[in-house]
């Protein structure tokens, strides 16, 4: 199968320091390769892929020190040129919200939006109506509510190659926040946790620039106790240590949470998951055996001190088996093979349009959708 896969802009694929979206769709491209399909990757240059890479951007747009930039510019040139290139792939995987629909209502049936966002935002039910036909794929089930109506077309969560974070049996005392520093994601909870358990805890966290003066006013007088170390933003390179050291991820978030990536990578290192019951938690978490779902600060309590009696080989073994990145791009396969049944091949638009991107004629013809997936 030729798959497109259009990544956002904002981080490298995959990111170099925090970024989910991203990472994401790095770890499915390059799995759906090992797969044996063919994929192409339009992001920025610095992408680190299997996949054939289109550059769109000299760098991504978070770590660019350019003093002016518009990521609604970098995103419009991106989608120009899969619009361009559109004929040469049997699937085209956007990953980019809502802004290819106008652009490519012409082409929805081969197309497949997943949405990596929260969907609860007030702008966004009349967007899903108006472009009812371009297929969405949600990444908990959870996810859907505030968009029931929308044409779903199936869940696929998120994974991870199983090389990337090794486990480990060996905790070594402390407990572990990993993601953003944000309201939503509740480090003040995290601290708390801590200090009421006499435990250690670490923070490697991001500081977006909406969040500056949260951190400064809500969180960095927090940060001035002995049992608390704010690390600052890590990437991969470090995840394997700091989770796998850990006693317990403390994920005491107060919003509903997409999807959580950082759960699914404490659980690759056999850590296990104290997470308040939000949003996807409970489709992630099996609770007892990777981890415990809990409802406020004192049954957090309790379940760290469960939590450090939980097998982490267990851990480790239902992350192998429910998020791994082979996982993640067989279920994309199964619904790209379902809307190529549902949705053959269009006919030659480009050549209808006049031309705009001519077939090469030393390229094979696409192979019956029939024939795409690998099993």
């Amino acid at each position: 199968m030729k798959i497109a896969q259009i990544a956002p802009l904002y981080e490298a694929v995959p990111p170099q320091l925090y970024g989910g979206t991203e990472r994401v769709v790095a770890h499915l491209c390059d799995a759906l390769v090992l797969l044996g399909h063919e994929v192409t990757l339009f992001a920025s240059a610095e992408a680190c892929t299997l996949a054939e890479l289109v550059p769109v951007r000299d760098q991504a747009i978070r770590l660019d020190a350019a003093p002016l930039k518009s990521d609604l510019a970098a995103h419009l040139s991106m989608l120009a040129e899969v619009r361009r290139m559109r004929e040469r792939f049997d699937i085209l995987h956007f990953h980019t919200d809502m802004l290819h629909f106008p652009l490519f209502e012409d082409v929805a049936c081969r197309t497949l939006t997943t949405l990596h966002g929260r969907l609860d935002l007030k702008d966004l039910p009349e967007v899903y109506r108006r472009w009812s036909k371009f297929p969405l794929v949600s990444i908990s089930d959870s996810q859907r509510a505030s968009l029931p109506f929308a044409n779903w077309v199936g869940t696929v969560y998120h994974g991870i190659p199983q090389t990337l974070l090794p486990p480990s049996t060996r905790p070594r005392g402390y407990l572990a926040f990993l993601g953003r520093i944000s309201p939503e994601k509740r480090p003040d909870r995290a601290i708390a946790i801590a200090r009421q358990l006499n435990m250690p805890l670490r923070i490697a966290a991001k500081v977006d620039p909406a969040d500056t003066a949260y951190f400064h006013d809500q969180i960095e007088p927090l940060l001035d106790h002995p049992l608390i170390e704010y690390v600052g933003e890590i990437g991969d390179d470090r995840k394997a240590e700091f989770l796998g050291g850990a006693e317990a991820l403390l994920f005491p978030i107060d919003w509903p949470e997409p999807f959580g990536l950082v759960m699914i990578e404490a659980m690759a290192c056999g850590t296990p998951v104290v997470a308040f019951g939000c949003g996807s938690t409970p489709e992630i978490i099996d609770h007892g055996v990777t981890g415990f779902i809990v409802s406020d600060e004192a049954e957090a309590v309790l379940a760290v001190e469960a939590a450090r009696g939980l097998d982490r080989r267990e851990v480790r073994r239902r992350f192998d088996r429910r998020f791994s990145a082979t996982a993640m791009a067989r279920g994309y396969l199964d619904i790209y093979a379902d809307r190529l049944a549902h949705a053959p091949f269009a006919p030659d638009v480009a050549a209808e349009a006049g031309g705009e991107d001519e077939p090469d004629p030393a390229r094979p013809a696409a192979p019956p959708p029939a024939l795409a997936r690998i099993a």
